[in-house]
């Protein structure tokens, strides 16, 4: 089994996509009304003291399989909390050796 984390999850009902001219033209996802109020609650970014964030980030990808599928991004996964503490310690790094070369 894979030790991967992932910092998303399946929601949804993901239609079938739908060609024009041999080329991807669109497809659907279908949510209950209690799955869009579990994403507002769980899965939305935290809201900051001057009103940003609040967001919920959905993305519609085709599996390894061909199937359609839909995910959230859970801002709250260990993944996605690894991440940010990567993204911030090349920040800081990048912050002290701020050299011109």
């Amino acid at each position: 089994m894979s030790d991967k984390k992932f910092d998303s999850v399946l929601v949804g009902y993901t239609e079938d996509p739908h060609y024009y001219e041999e080329s991807l033209s669109n497809w659907a996802v279908k949510f209950k009304k209690h799955e869009l109020i579990e994403m507002a609650e769980k899965y939305s970014t935290p809201v900051k003291d001057n009103g940003e964030g609040g967001n919920v980030f959905v993305k519609l990808f085709m599996s390894k399989g061909g199937k359609p599928c839909c995910s959230v991004w859970d801002p709250f996964s260990e993944a996605s909390k690894e991440k940010r503490n990567t993204r911030e310690a090349t920040k800081e790094a990048a912050v002290e050796n701020d050299m011109p070369f």
